[in-house]
This record gives C-alpha cells, structure tokens and sequence, in this order.
C-alpha cells in the first residue's frame, strides 16, 4: 500500500466514514425528536379538547380550536380535529368540510383507554393521527381523532440531510485534496532519504542527504542520517589511512629482518655474529607482535560494543597507577596523586583503564630520572576531567593535534608503535569526552587532560 493510499484511507476514507455515521445517528435521534415533539402537541391538544367537548350550550359538543382566536396564526401547524358520535358518525369537524364529504367518513368510538398515536397515508400525505374515546356527560362513547401533517417534519429532515451529507461530501473533496498533498510532499521527502541510504549502500558517503525544509521528525531523522553519514565517511577515511600506515609500519621491520637474515646466510659467519643477527631479528619479531597487538586492539575496540556501568574514577585511577609504581621506581620517578577521596560516574572500566594506562606508560616513558609524574582528577562544570603531567620535553604545539593520528611518532621519540594515544581518543569519544595536550605549568614538560561528560 503506497503512502498516499494510506493517507487517503486513514486521513479521508475513515473519517469521513466515521462522521457519516455519527450523521445517521443524529439523523435517527432528531426524527426521533421531532416525532416525539408532534405527540406531545397533539397529547398536550387532545388533553384539553377531551375535558371540554361538552360544555359548549345546551351541552353540544365541540372543538375549542374552532373557536381561538389564534388560530389563523398557527393554521400551518394547527391539527385537524374530528368527533365521530357514538354511532360512527362525525359530528364536528376542525376546519369544517363539506357535508357530503363529511357524511362519507365513519369511525365508531372503542371502549375507553390510553390514547393511541400512529402514522398514516392519507392522499399521499403522511399524517400523525392520535384517538382517544371520550365519554360524555351522559356516558355515551365519542371518539376523538387529531392528525397533523407531517410534511414540516420532513421538510427539515431533508434540509438537515442536504445540509450535512453535503458537507460530508465537501469535506471528503477537502481532505481527499489535503491528504494527497500532504501524501506525496512526505513521500518526496522520504524518497530523497531512500536515494541517499542506497548510496550509502553502494558505498558512496562523500554526499550528504538532500536539504529538507521541514522542521519535523522527518528532518529530525535527515539531520541523524547526515551525522551517520559523516561518522562512516571519517570512520572509512580513518579505516584507510590506518591501512596504509600499517603497511608502511609493517614493512619496515619486515625489511630489516629480511636484510638481517640475508647478510647472515651470505658467508660462513662466527657464532657471535649469527646470534647478534638472530637478536636483531627477534627486536624486529617484538615490535611486529606488539604492532599487531595493538591494531588488533584498536580494530576490536572500534568493533566492541562498550557498555557502561557506574564506578569510581578515583578507585580507577589509584589500580593504574598502583600498576606502574614498579617501572616508575627503576625509572627513579616518584608518581603524585591528586584525588579526590571518590568520583561516581558511569564509564567502560576496561577501556578507560587501557587509556589510562596508555597515558601513564608516555609519560613515565618520556619523563626524566629524578622527576616527577603528577595524575590529577578534578569535576568541573561538564563532568571529569582527568590531566596526566610529567617533566620531559613536551609536545610541539603544532604536533598536539598530530601524534593521536595513528604510527604518528615526535622525533627521537623512542620505542612505541604510534597507537597509544590513538586508542585514547577513540575511548575518550565513545565515552562522549575528548582528550588533549594542553601548555604545562610554566611551560614545563607535556600535560595530557582526558576529559569524561556526565
């Protein structure tokens, strides 16, 4: 079912369905009124002609409606009143007819009783005729028949219907129109959405989603599509320049190892000689295995799925450092903590803890004998703020943007496959934070913040 069928059957079809029959209904409820409004009157008539047929002179019955004087005013609506005598036939008549056409009309009274309403077809006009037996002074049976037309009732009831089926009819057309519009400016909407998720598909994440102008769901869900879009466009240029770094990283020592092994089986070389080349091999065979493990790591971490769980930042942070007193004791560096005593948050506990760790293993690996490595953590106004200081060389403002890219590596920079702090920011942005070098105190060695939301 196209959109624009369903608009036309949820947004048109069905209401104008529904209002249709709450029409019927109404229709059923005021003929219903209008009859019932008609029997009273003629109750309400009959209840004072009945205690009032016999007190005319002499004690001749007769109709009080002949006799008022409003009755010109209200002839269109007034009944028609006839007293049929105890032997059928009729003795007055309200407005009078002719005496032949009188004569011709009997109707003999019933024993007395509840007053009975009906509808009748009398020269093709519907009447609503109302008998009751009346008795008279004397205790002879007279029959009382009121009929009024009801050719009124009917007139409204066709202009209720004229009026309200035509305005179903003009509100069908309206919201038929409506709903076709609306229909297919959705429909266009979405389609551009539809065209830009099968490129997507086929690969093709260096457009955008078309422009839209709405400001709804609709909009809401092309400004998430765009986000989408960038996220896996940078997530595949990263992809790539990860690719291409790899391989000129793997390379490298593949060469060296290649060219190790090459000159030792060259000639007959001394015993020294062959082990000096074997342990340059296996320095090359440790750097590939720690290279391999670290873009093992950074592929699963990008992959993984990081659900968080509230902890303590502080707690975390003291096992870390706990870790590294060791190293940090033959390196003759004394590790300073400034903690507060707890810091509740929700966070990935083994992902923070490798950033951490990768954040201490560079400064305790760049940092000077006889100096000192300070670990902050602090709240300020967005969340937790973690800064890792040490006392080396630092970081070149224009390389502080530079050495997150993976195998980037500062010169002289030492052993390291160039992924650390790679992996440091890509668990600082699933935790929604950031992580960066900022200028130390006084200028003074390198300071690292990681910084975590709430």
């Amino acid at each position: 079912m196209t959109l624009t069928t369903r608009w036309w059957l949820l947004g048109a079809l069905v209401p104008t369905a529904v209002v249709a029959l709450a029409l019927l209904a109404v229709d059923e409820l005021f003929h219903f009124a209008l009859y019932r409004s008609l029997d009273q009157a003629l109750l309400a008539q009959a209840a004072i002609e009945s205690v009032s047929l016999f007190d005319g002179p002499q004690g001749k019955p007769h109709l009080h409606m002949s006799s008022s004087p409003l009755v010109d005013s209200v002839r269109p609506f007034a009944p028609e009143g006839t007293l049929f005598g105890p032997d059928g036939a009729a003795v007055v008549h309200y407005p009078p007819r002719a005496s032949s056409e009188a004569d011709d009309e009997r109707l003999r009274p019933g024993q007395p009783g509840p007053a009975t309403i009906a509808t009748q077809t009398v020269a093709g006009t519907h009447l609503r005729v109302l008998q009751v037996t009346v008795r008279a002074p004397d205790g002879e049976p007279y029959l009382l028949r009121l009929s009024a037309s009801l050719a009124q009732l009917e007139e409204a009831t066709r202009t209720y219907h004229q009026i309200g089926f035509g305005i179903v009819a003009a509100s069908v057309l309206l919201l038929l129109a409506l709903q076709t519009w609306q229909a297919r400016a959705l429909a266009a909407r979405l389609l551009k959405l539809r065209r830009h998720l099968e490129a997507v598909q086929q690969g093709e994440l260096d457009q955008a989603p078309a422009d839209d102008a709405g400001a709804d769901e609709i909009s809401q869900l092309r400004e998430v599509l765009a986000a989408a879009t960038r996220a896996l466009r940078e997530a595949r240029d990263a992809q790539v320049r990860l690719v291409a770094d790899a391989a000129h990283e793997l390379r490298t020592p593949l060469t060296v190892m290649r060219t190790g092994v090459d000159l030792a089986l060259r000639r007959e070389r001394p015993v020294e000689e062959l082990r000096q080349a074997l342990e340059d091999v296996g320095d090359e065979v440790d750097r590939l295995t720690s290279l391999a493990t670290q873009l093992l790591d950074a592929s699963a971490r990008r992959s993984a799925v990081h659900p968080r769980a509230p902890g303590d930042l502080a707690a975390l942070t003291r096992t870390a450092v706990s870790a590294l007193l060791g190293e940090a004791a033959e390196r003759r560096l004394e590790l300073t903590l400034e903690l507060p005593d707890s810091a509740p948050a929700s966070f990935h506990e083994a992902s923070l803890r490798q950033a951490l760790d990768n954040l201490l293993a560079n400064a305790l690996r760049h940092a000077p004998r006889d100096t000192q490595v300070t670990v902050g953590l602090r709240r300020d106004a967005t969340g937790w703020r973690w800064s890792v200081r040490d006392q080396g060389r630092g970081v070149p403002a224009a390389e502080r943007e530079n050495v997150f890219e993976p195998f980037h590596r500062l010169p002289d920079s030492g052993a390291g496959t160039g992924l650390g702090l790679t992996i440091v920011r890509e668990v600082a942005r699933r935790h929604g934070g950031r992580v960066a070098f900022v200028e130390p105190p006084h200028g003074i060695g390198a300071e690292v913040v990681l910084e975590l939301p709430d």
